[in-house]
C-alpha cells in the first residue's frame, strides 16, 4: 500500500496547509529538496499515535476527542478543525529556540530556528480540543507536521486552565534529534532567527506570528517580545 498520494505535491509558498498534509506534501517536497533529511514514515506515525493513544491518563476518556495543547505554530496554523479552543499552561516544560534547522523554516545556506518544548519552569498556551470522529486521520495531520523529521516526542501533560486541569498530548524537543541545538547564545539565536529562510517561509516570520496569536490570547512571553525586538532591529525593522 502506498503511504503517499499521487498527486503532485503542492506548492509550499504558504507554508503549510491543510491540502499539503492532505497529500503528504511536506514529505514529498522534502525528499525532493532535502534528502539528505531523514523521514518518518506514515507507518511507524501511525503506530506512535496508537501508541501515543494508549499511553493516554485515565482521565482522557472523559474527553470527546483529545487536547492537544500548542505553544507554537499550531496557535496560528493547525490546519486541523479544532472543537474547542481553552488557554491554558503547563508546568515542567517551556517554550524555547533549540531546533535549528536546514529545511522547512532554514536551509543549508540560511539556517533557521523553531521552538520546541525543553525542560524546566511552565509554559502558558492554548488546548485544542480535536474532536472524535476522524480523530486518527486528523492526528496523522498532526504527526505529519510535528513528527516527519523526528525532531519532537509526543508526550502526555497535565493542561491547567481555568475550566479545570485536562490531559492533553503535546510535543517536546527531542534531544537526540540532529536538529537539537540545546540553548544558544543571544546573539546567535536574533542572527539564525533574523537570516533564517527556506522553503517554507523564514524564521522571523514564523517568529512574528507566535508572538502576535499569543498577544491575541492575552499570553505576553517576554523571552519571545525581546527576540522579536532584536530580529527587527537586526533588520533594520
Amino acid at each position: 500500500m502506498q503511504e503517499t498520494s499521487d498527486r503532485q505535491p503542492p506548492r509550499l509558498a504558504a507554508g503549510i496547509t491543510r491540502e499539503v498534509l492532505e497529500t503528504d506534501g511536506l514529505r514529498r517536497v522534502l525528499r525532493q529538496r532535502h534528502p539528505e533529511v531523514e523521514l518518518i514514515t506514515d507507518r511507524v506515525m501511525r503506530q506512535s499515535i496508537a501508541a501515543t493513544l494508549d499511553q493516554a491518563p485515565p482521565q482522557a476518556r472523559a474527553v470527546e476527542g483529545v487536547w492537544v495543547f500548542g505553544y507554537g505554530s499550531l496557535l496560528w496554523n493547525p490546519c486541523v478543525p479544532v472543537a474547542e479552543w481553552r488557554g491554558g499552561r503547563i508546568y515542567g516544560h517551556h517554550r524555547d529556540f533549540h531546533i535549528r534547522l536546514t529545511h522547512g523554516r532554514g536551509s543549508p545556506e540560511a539556517p533557521g530556528l523553531m521552538l520546541g518544548l525543553v525542560p524546566g519552569g511552565s509554559c502558558p498556551g492554548m488546548g485544542l480540543r480535536i474532536a472524535a470522529r476522524d480523530l486518527k486521520h486528523e492526528l496523522l495531520m498532526i504527526w505529519r507536521r510535528e513528527m516527519l523529521t523526528g525532531v519532537y516526542r509526543p508526550r502526555w501533560v497535565w493542561l491547567h486552565t481555568d475550566d479545570g486541569c485536562v490531559p492533553a498530548i503535546t510535543f517536546v524537543v527531542n534531544t537526540c534529534s540532529r536538529s537539537y541545538c540545546g540553548r544558544l547564545a543571544p546573539d546567535e539565536m536574533v542572527h539564525l532567527l533574523a537570516t533564517g529562510h527556506g522553503m517554507i517561509g523564514s524564521s522571523a516570520e514564523y517568529l512574528a506570528n507566535t508572538v502576535a496569536q499569543l498577544d491575541a490570547q492575552g499570553i505576553h512571553d517576554r523571552h519571545l517580545k525581546y527576540l522579536q525586538a532584536r530580529v527587527a532591529a537586526s533588520r533594520g525593522g
